[in-house]
C-alpha cells in the first residue's frame, strides 16, 4: 500500500471506502455496443447501477437496426432511470450531416460518448464509465464523483491491470505511457506534466461537473480519453483535478494485430494525442519521436519483467518488446483536427438528437420501449 502524490490529487483505496457523494443529483453516461448486451460484465454494471440510485442514466448505444430492439428491451428490465440514445440511428446521423458534423464513417465510442453529454451535460454532475468491467462495483461511482462534489472539476479512475496471472493495460503501459514520457523528456510543457501525473491516463471512467462536461471537444472514435484530459487541462489544471483509485480493473482483452487490435488502435490514439499537444502549441519531431519512444519502450518493458518476477506472474518480454515497434510504427502526424466540437460552442440541440433517437426506437417494431 503506497500514499504517493502526483502533480494532481490522488485519492487512495485505503480500505475500500466508499465515501458520500451527491449521486442523485448525477447522470451517468454508459457507452454500449449492441452487442455486448446480455454479457456478465453488462448484466454486473446495469444490475449494481440499480443500486446506486444516480438520478439519471443515459445509453450510448451503438448498433444495427436488427439487434437494437433486443438491446433496448434488455436494457430497459432494468429499474434505472434510463435514457437510450441510439447512436448511429439513421435519423440521428443525419441531424449530425444537417448541422455539418458528418461522422463518415468514423463514428465510434468517442462520437457515442459525445452524443450522450450533450444529454446529461444539464446534471449537476456526470459520471463515465464502460459497462464491460467483470470488476465493476458499486462504489465506483461514488469514488469518482466525490472529488468533483468537493470542488474539483474533473476526475478520472486508475486500477491496477493484472488477470489471470499477468500484467495487462498493453496500450497505457507499452504505448501511451512511454510515448508520453518521450515527448516530455523533449519538451518543457505543463500538458505533458500533466499527462504524466495520471496512473492510467486510457481509463474509461471520469466524473465531472455539468458545465465542464459541455466544454469537452471529443475525437470521434479511440483516442477519447486522451482527448478528454487535454480539455480536463485547460479547464481544470493541476488544481481542479484529481485520480481515484478503483482497485483491479477486469474486462476482454483484445488482440495486437487485426481490425480494431491494438495496432490500430495505439494509431488513432496517438493521432489524437498529436491533434491535442498541437492544439496546446506543442510540435512533436515525427522524425525521430518512433525511435525516442521505443528506447523508452524497451526500458518499461524490463521494469515490468521484473515486477512480474517479483510478483510470480507470468510475463513474455519478446513479445512485449514485439509490441513496443508494432506501435513505435504507427506513429505518424496526424491529417488535422477532427474532434467534435464543445456542447457550449454547437448549435446543435440536444433534445432534437434524442427525439430523433426515439424516433428511429419507435419504429422498429411493435414493442413498446417507453421512448
Amino acid at each position: 500500500m503506497e500514499y504517493v502524490q502526483e502533480r494532481i490529487a490522488t485519492l487512495h483505496a485505503y480500505d475500500d471506502p466508499n465515501p458520500s457523494a451527491p449521486v442523485e443529483q448525477a447522470a451517468v453516461v454508459v457507452p454500449l455496443a449492441g452487442r455486448d448486451h446480455g454479457t456478465p460484465a453488462a448484466e454486473r454494471v446495469f444490475s449494481t447501477l440499480e443500486g446506486v440510485g444516480p438520478g439519471r442514466v443515459v445509453v450510448a448505444l451503438q448498433s444495427d437496426p436488427g439487434a437494437v430492439g433486443n438491446a433496448v428491451d434488455w436494457l430497459e428490465s432494468f429499474d434505472l432511470p434510463l435514457t437510450v440514445l441510439w447512436c448511429d440511428a439513421p435519423p440521428v446521423e443525419a441531424a449530425l450531416a444537417d448541422a455539418g458534423l458528418d461522422t463518415d464513417g468514423t463514428g465510434g465510442k468517442g462520437r457515442d460518448v459525445w452524443l450522450a453529454l450533450g444529454l446529461a451535460g444539464d446534471a449537476e454532475y456526470v459520471v463515465v464509465h464502460d459497462a464491460d468491467a467483470t470488476t465493476y462495483d458499486h462504489t465506483h461511482v461514488s469514488r469518482l464523483l466525490a472529488p468533483v462534489a468537493a470542488g474539483y472539476g474533473f476526475s478520472k479512475g486508475y486500477y491496477a491491470r493484472v488477470e489471470n496471472d499477468r500484467l495487462y493495460g498493453r496500450l497505457c503501459r507499452l504505448f501511451v505511457v512511454p510515448l508520453v514520457r518521450a515527448l516530455a523528456a523533449e519538451h518543457d510543457a505543463g500538458l505533458l506534466s500533466y499527462l504524466s501525473a495520471f496512473r492510467y491516463p486510457l481509463a474509461g471512467e471520469f466524473a465531472t461537473t455539468g458545465d465542464l462536461a459541455r466544454q469537452l471537444r471529443v475525437p470521434r472514435g479511440w483516442g477519447l480519453e486522451l482527448g478528454t484530459l487535454g480539455d480536463a487541462f485547460t479547464q481544470a489544471g493541476f488544481a481542479g483535478t484529481a485520480q481515484v483509485d478503483l482497485g483491479t480493473h477486469e474486462h476482454d482483452h483484445r488482440p495486437v494485430a487485426g481490425q480494431q487490435g491494438l495496432g490500430e488502435m495505439a494509431g488513432e490514439v496517438g493521432r489524437t494525442l498529436f491533434t491535442v499537444l498541437e492544439a496546446h502549441g506543442i510540435s512533436p519531431d515525427y522524425g525521430r519521436l518512433p525511435e525516442r519512444y521505443a528506447a523508452v519502450g524497451r526500458r518499461l518493458v524490463e521494469q515490468y519483467a521484473a515486477d512480474a518476477a517479483f510478483n510470480g506472474l507470468d510475463h513474455d518480454a519478446e513479445a512485449e518488446r514485439a509490441q513496443v515497434e508494432r506501435y513505435a510504427a504507427t506513429i505518424t502526424p496526424h491529417s488535422g483536427d477532427s474532434r467534435l466540437p464543445a456542447w457550449c460552442e454547437t448549435s446543435v440541440d440536444p433534445g432534437q438528437i434524442a427525439d430523433r433517437s426515439a424516433e428511429a426506437l419507435a419504429g422498429i417494431g411493435p414493442t413498446p420501449h417507453g421512448r
